[in-house]
């Protein structure tokens, strides 16, 4: 791997949960030295289960961006971690040679999908339920994450989930993230930026993760000629 490269490289992580924790420990121990975390949420009690970086004292501190950011960067003086409070919604910067997704609803996710796929930049998308993951890598030539959806997903399109039910378009008791499999996820989703970066071949399509079984899989997914993102330029 061309680790030389991947130092030079400025990485946008987008949000700063229980994925994110992980991708950005994996991150800064990888060798990134040039990162934006981007978050709008406060640490909440829920969080420091699963939360690498969070403490108990940081419950109604400070935004997750800023923690995570402070605490992060302790692991390698070198690296430079710049802390974005907000939507990704908002964000106005897109200048960034990798971006990677580690968030909780749908509608962001075609955000970033689609504003990463505009300014060039892969998007290695990382998701997590329970026992269950998948990690989507978005390149120039290969389908979207917007192309892999259908009539269901639209229909949950701007539903946020969450443990807490604060803060949220929509509020649902589901499995909280599972630590063991968040790691595996955040792995191979730095893993591939690692990959990219280098000019290695990542994966592509959509990997799938059933932490039951121990097993993964690859599924093919084809770009949807009607997308949208590919009539852009």
């Amino acid at each position: 791997m061309d680790m030389e490269s991947v130092q030079l490289r400025r990485c946008l992580m987008v949000g700063a949960g229980a994925l994110g924790n992980e991708v950005l420990k994996c991150l800064v121990l990888s060798g990134f030295r040039d990162i934006t975390v981007v978050d709008m949420d406060e640490i909440v009690p829920s969080n420091l289960s699963r939360c690498l970086f969070f403490r108990e004292e940081d419950v109604g501190r400070a935004p997750k961006a800023q923690v995570l950011a402070e605490r992060a960067s302790s692991l390698d003086s070198a690296v430079t971690i710049r802390p974005v409070v907000s939507r990704i919604q908002d964000a106005e910067d897109w200048d960034f040679d990798i971006v990677l997704g580690c968030l909780d609803n749908i509608s962001a996710r075609l955000h970033v999908n689609s504003h990463a796929r505009y300014h060039g930049a892969p998007y290695v998308d990382g998701a997590t339920d329970g026992l269950s993951g998948k990690v989507h890598t978005v390149l120039r030539d290969g389908p979207c994450l917007q192309c892999a959806m259908n009539r269901s997903h639209f229909k949950v399109l701007e539903r946020r989930f969450s443990c807490t039910g604060r803060d949220t378009v929509f509020y649902q008791p589901k499995m909280a993230a599972e630590i063991t499999t968040t790691s595996v996820i955040a792995a191979v989703q730095v893993r591939e930026a690692v990959k990219i970066l280098s000019g290695a071949e990542p994966i592509r399509h959509l990997m799938h993760y059933d932490g039951f079984s121990g097993s993964s899989h690859i599924l093919e997914l084809e770009r949807d000629p009607g997308c949208s993102n590919h009539l852009l330029p």
